[in-house]
């Protein structure tokens, strides 16, 4: 058994093409047996991107506001909620506010998940970054 501490200087981020958006983990497949850890950043309100998750998925909103929109409509979550994603749900992640932070918890582990799915083509938008 053990306790770990992270924040957001451990994560190893990528940004989403040349927007101001950026995912990084803390915990993936190389330090976790079971699941993701990490954070999301979007800086500018209204800036989105879209996605098709692959794995189970609960994101947390530590600042800002973050809205998720699917088939089932938009969901927006302020600092302190949060939203939860199931497999197989095509959306779109957006900035509802400027400088939303947000910290997410997949299992398994979302890039794992992604890279053999039939949505692996989505990681092509991704390079690495510092936010």
């Amino acid at each position: 058994m053990s306790v770990r501490h992270f924040t957001s200087h451990d994560a190893k981020f990528y940004q989403y093409a040349d927007r101001p958006i950026f995912v990084g983990d803390v915990l993936d497949s190389s330090n976790s047996d079971t699941m993701s850890v990490g954070f999301y950043r979007n800086r500018k309100k209204g800036e989105r991107n879209e996605w098709v998750v692959t794995y189970d998925e609960a994101l947390i909103v530590t600042k800002g506001a973050l809205t998720v929109r699917s088939a089932d409509g938009a969901k927006t979550a302020r600092a302190g909620e949060v939203l939860f994603l199931t497999r197989g749900t095509e959306i779109a992640y957006e900035a509802a506010e400027d400088d939303t932070e947000v910290a997410y918890v997949t299992h398994p582990h979302w890039m794992d998940a992604q890279t053999r799915s039939k949505h692996a083509h989505l990681l092509d938008s991704y390079h690495p970054a510092r936010p």
